[in-house]
């Protein structure tokens, strides 16, 4: 039962993530950089400390009193991560909707996923790596090898996803018009390899920072608060997404500032000639739908672990609404039969792997 939850709890994360980018399409007027900043209050400042301030108890003294180097290494791999989504929007940009988050997301599910229990076992790593499961832990356990079974089926989606992406950049070179108008093939792949390892920053930060969340469990069980089950405490991460989403917010409003100096664009802010209002709503809409994804995220964490079991499910279940999406938007429009079963088969491979995570974490396997 914990099992199936954590599934829906990713599914409806990644249902999230895959769809938050859309409001923007619907924003008039403003620079990329306008959108972007406004939108990332939302997603970065204002929703992560309503969040933490409505379901965290004690979280401020928590907060001080939590050792500076995990705050710190917390907060680093929040900016080091921010890099990521900075250029996330580029590759969704050259890429489009459907291809551009399979392939991003899937290296991101990659590197999340595989990244620190290779490095437990390298050296002595291991021993400053925040805690958890070796590469050799997963290689020695039923559920371990199941997980490595779903990743290797979502490697093979994955490059059937990028092998259709190829197809249609063939296909389509002489077409440029209407969503395909920007497509660019060996840019947006070289832009999503560099934000997918980066993206993955975000999990290494939730293992940097679990401290915090114990500290919410404890007072949370203790006080026999609700939303406390098998000892874990429902909305205990969200302390932890806080302190990596100011290290995003940094990085983001940085470089957001800087193309805002540059490119002389402040003036979007209060431009009477855009639709103001409209602007701001679907802004705060698209950064509110964005943090939902870490919301769930959380929850789902709680009840099957932080591990590359629920780092897979949450990307995969993005991968699959972003192509509903992108299927919406016609992005495959014009290519031949081939090229679209060559997608269907990725993306089915994807969903393949969701199944397969959810096998590893059912009581009968463990």
């Amino acid at each position: 039962m914990q099992a199936l939850l954590g599934i829906l709890f990713h599914s409806l994360g990644g249902a999230s993530s895959g769809s938050w980018y859309m409001p923007y399409n619907l924003v008039k007027k403003w620079r990329w950089e306008i959108y972007w900043i406004v939108g990332g209050l939302f997603s970065w400042l204002i929703m992560p400390y309503l969040a933490t301030a409505l379901t965290s108890p004690g979280w401020q003294q928590i907060l001080s009193e939590t050792d500076t180097s995990t705050i710190s290494l917390t907060y680093t791999l929040g900016a080091l991560w921010g890099i990521g989504g900075l250029t996330y929007g580029l590759g969704i940009r050259y890429l489009g909707m459907s291809l551009g988050n399979s392939v991003l997301l899937g290296i991101t599910s990659l590197v999340g996923s595989l990244g620190l229990p290779l490095l437990r076992n390298v050296g002595g790593l291991g021993e400053v790596l925040p805690a958890g499961d070796s590469f050799t832990d997963m290689l020695s356990s039923t559920s371990g090898q199941i997980i490595l079974c779903g990743i290797l089926v979502l490697l093979v989606g994955i490059i059937l996803c990028g092998k259709a992406g190829l197809m249609k950049d063939k296909e389509l070179s002489d077409v440029r018009e209407g969503v395909n108008s920007e497509f660019k093939l060996t840019t947006g792949l070289i832009i999503a390899l560099v934000s997918g390892v980066l993206s993955a920053f975000f999990s290494f930060g939730i293992d940097a920072g679990k401290e915090m969340g114990e500290a919410v469990r404890e007072i949370a069980v203790s006080n026999n608060f609700s939303f406390v089950s098998d000892g874990k405490y429902l909305f205990e991460n969200n302390i932890i997404f806080l302190v990596i989403l100011w290290g995003g917010l940094t990085t983001n409003l940085i470089w957001s500032l800087v193309l805002i100096i540059k490119n002389k664009t402040g003036g979007d802010f209060v431009d009477a000639k855009t639709p103001l209002l409209k602007n701001y709503l679907f802004c705060a809409l698209a950064g509110t739908t964005w943090f939902l994804q870490f919301f769930f995220y959380g929850m789902g964490e709680t009840k099957i672990g932080n591990g590359a079991s629920s780092w897979i499910l949450h990307m995969s279940t993005i991968i699959l609404t972003a192509n509903f999406w992108g299927f919406y938007r016609k992005e495959w429009a014009g290519v031949s039969k081939k090229t679209k079963a060559t997608i269907y088969w990725g993306i089915g491979l994807i969903l393949l792997s969701v199944i397969i995570m959810g096998i590893a974490k059912a009581d009968f396997v463990n």
